[in-house]
């Protein structure tokens, strides 16, 4: 590699720094890639929050997703947009607000067909106040709050 091609590939990541800088699209549990802290999402509309199993995986949109059965794995692979929740499992209430804050399974809501989780229970009360307005905030803000 010549000198002026070398100044150049640095040049070019110097000028797409902010990109290394953005959110990945799904929270993960903190070291790991895991999705939905474990918990199988199919499940939550069941009507029963299930922690998933390392044997029934998956990878999606950068994330690896864990289910409790072959049926509900097979029924993510067949539409993960469908099951995984909103917002890329971060807080639904902090994405309305403008920033990003880990989503917690223990405190999701299933509205509309849709999976939102929240921060702790103090943040999903807040939430729940005025969830078409938290929903819309959100959605606006939502994914150019990745890049922030």
């Amino acid at each position: 590699m010549t000198r002026l091609a070398f100044l150049a590939t640095i040049f070019s990541f110097a000028l797409a720094g902010p990109a290394f800088a953005a959110k990945p699209p799904v929270y993960t549990v903190p070291g790991s890639d895991l999705a939905a802290g474990g918990y199988d999402v199919v499940s939550f509309f069941e009507g029963e929050a299930m922690r998933g199993s390392a044997e029934y995986t998956t990878r999606y949109n950068g994330a690896v997703w864990q289910f409790n059965s072959a049926e509900n794995l097979k029924r993510f692979e067949k539409d993960p947009a469908a099951y995984a929740p909103q917002y890329g499992g971060y807080c639904a209430w902090a994405v309305a607000q403008g920033y990003l804050a880990k989503g917690d399974p223990r405190f999701a809501t299933v509205v509309a067909g849709k999976l939102y989780l929240n921060f702790n229970g103090n943040i999903q009360a807040k939430w729940s106040r005025d969830i078409p307005g938290q929903i819309a905030n959100a959605n606006a803000n939502w994914p150019g709050i990745l890049d922030r």
